[in-house]
């Protein structure tokens, strides 16, 4: 009894950067461009924004709006984790600017009726939730431009590289001849 052939190596720890620098390959050479590269990373970063007090329904909102938009999902979900690491600092911006946003007064029938410490949660996680999506759409339109600037420096960098080594292939086998 023999070993059995199969098609997968074994998972060994010196191949992860590899495989990290493969599958960067592949998202700077996505399909569409880096106009939907970068679609991709403002829309994971626009919902990472504000699903901090959605109780963390970041996929339910990521998928159909990648979806809606044809972006990268693999570019949200770069775009999600960025946003996570710099929610901590945003989240005071956008409780302030909820805060600016929302009305002094929000009375409505429910919250007449629950208990104090309640009614102070929902309106303190309504502010973040508000200022978020305002935040997380202008920090969307930011990242966007400079990451599909950055993607086409690469792109054409990559290109004129290949270009020029096509050139020099050329060169030397017309003057072998």
């Amino acid at each position: 009894m023999g070993k059995q052939a199969t098609g997968k190596k074994p998972f060994q720890l010196r191949n992860v950067g590899r495989w990290f620098k493969y599958k960067y390959l592949l998202l700077t050479r996505a399909k569409g461009g880096p106009a939907i590269v970068a679609l991709g990373f403002s829309v994971g970063l626009f919902v990472e924004m504000f699903t901090l007090p959605t109780a963390g329904l970041a996929f339910f909102l990521i998928f159909p709006l990648v979806y809606v938009f044809r972006a990268n999902m693999a570019a949200a979900l770069i775009g999600f984790v960025f946003g996570k690491v710099i929610y901590i600092p945003m989240s005071f911006l956008n409780r302030q600017v909820g805060g600016w946003v929302l009305p002094r007064g929000i009375r409505g029938h429910l919250l007449s009726v629950l208990p104090d410490w309640l009614d102070t949660f929902i309106k303190f996680n309504l502010k973040l939730l508000v200022g978020g999506v305002i935040d997380g759409a202008v920090l969307g339109l930011i990242a966007f431009y400079p990451i599909k600037w950055l993607l086409e420096w690469y792109d054409g960098k990559r290109k004129e590289k290949r270009r020029r080594r096509k050139e020099q292939v050329l060169l030397s086998s017309g003057s072998e001849d």
